[in-house]
C-alpha cells in the first residue's frame, strides 16, 4: 500500500465509523475526526486491526478554528491529504413550523459551514495530492418536507455546495462529489425508533417495518453499504467523476 492519507468526519459511530474501517483497506493512514473521543478511539482499534494507520482529533467541527487544527495535525502527522470525506452532520429531523431559529443555526455550522471550513482548508494540499473529496447529503435534498424542513433544506445545500467545489476542483485536479443516502439502519436512527415505538403503541420491531414500507422501498441501507460507494469515489477507477450526486436509498425517490 502506497502512503495516502484520509481525513475522515463523523467517524466515531454510523456511516462515519463504517467509511474509516473500509477505507482502511485503501488508505496507509486516516485520521478521524468526532466530538467523541472514546467512540473515536473503539474505531481507531478497528481501523488499525484492519492495517492502516489512526490519528484520532476529538473536537467540535461547528468551531469555526476547528478546520484548521483538522489540517494542520493531520499535515504534521503524515504530510499529505488524499482524501477527505465530509461525514459528520446530524440535522434535527422537526417540523417546519416547530424548529427553533437555534436549532436551524446547529444544523448549518456543523454539516454545512464544517464540511466548507475543512474542505477549504484541506484544498491546498488536495490539489498538491490531486485528491478526492466526498460531501454526506441525503436524498431528502430533491424531496424536502415539511415535517423533515431542516434535513433537505441544509442537504440542498451541502450538494450545491459539493457542485461548486467540483467546479474550482476541474481547475485545481481536485475531484469533488456528494452522497445522497436515504434511510440508513445507524445507531442514531435505532436509539429514534426505539424512542418513538412505545409512543405510538407499537414495538420497536413493527417501528423498524413500517418506515420502509412507508416509503416505498425493501429494506433500510447498512452503513457499509454507503461505505463501499464513498471508497470507489476516492478510488482510482472513480477519478473522472466529478461533480455528481450519488443517490443511494434502495428506489425511495422514484424521479427519474
Amino acid at each position: 500500500m502506497s502512503t495516502s492519507v484520509a481525513i475522515i468526519t463523523g467517524a466515531s459511530q454510523g456511516i462515519g465509523k463504517a467509511a474509516a474501517i473500509r477505507l482502511a483497506r485503501d488508505f496507509s493512514a486516516l485520521v478521524l475526526v468526532a466530538r467523541n473521543k472514546v467512540k473515536l478511539e473503539e474505531t481507531a482499534m478497528a481501523v488499525e486491526t484492519a492495517g492502516a494507520r489512526a490519528l484520532i482529533i476529538d473536537a467540535d467541527l461547528a468551531e469555526p478554528a476547528t478546520a484548521d487544527i483538522v489540517v494542520e495535525r493531520t499535515l504534521a502527522a503524515f504530510g499529505r491529504i488524499d482524501a477527505l470525506l465530509n461525514i459528520a452532520g446530524a440535522v434535527p429531523q422537526v417540523d417546519l413550523f416547530d424548529m427553533t431559529d437555534q436549532q436551524w443555526e446547529d444544523g448549518l455550522a456543523l454539516k454545512l459551514h464544517g464540511a466548507r471550513r475543512l474542505t477549504i482548508a484541506a484544498w491546498p494540499a488536495l490539489k498538491e495530492a490531486r485528491g478526492s473529496v466526498v460531501l454526506m447529503s441525503g436524498n431528502s435534498a430533491v424531496f424536502p418536507k415539511a415535517p423533515y424542513a431542516a434535513v433537505g433544506t441544509i442537504n440542498a445545500a451541502i450538494t450545491a455546495l459539493a457542485k461548486a467545489f467540483s467546479d474550482r476542483g476541474i481547475t485545481d485536479g481536485v475531484q469533488v462529489n456528494s452522497v445522497l443516502p436515504g434511510p440508513v439502519m445507524t445507531g442514531r436512527r435505532r436509539s429514534y425508533l426505539e424512542h418513538w415505538a412505545p409512543l405510538h403503541g407499537m414495538t420497536v420491531e413493527d417501528a423498524t417495518a413500517k418506515f420502509p414500507q412507508e416509503a416505498g422501498i425493501a429494506r433500510y441501507g447498512e452503513p457499509e453499504e454507503v461505505a463501499e460507494l464513498m471508497a470507489f469515489l476516492v478510488s482510482p477507477g472513480a477519478h473522472w467523476m466529478t461533480g455528481s450526486a450519488l443517490r443511494m436509498d434502495g428506489g425511495e425517490v422514484k424521479s427519474i
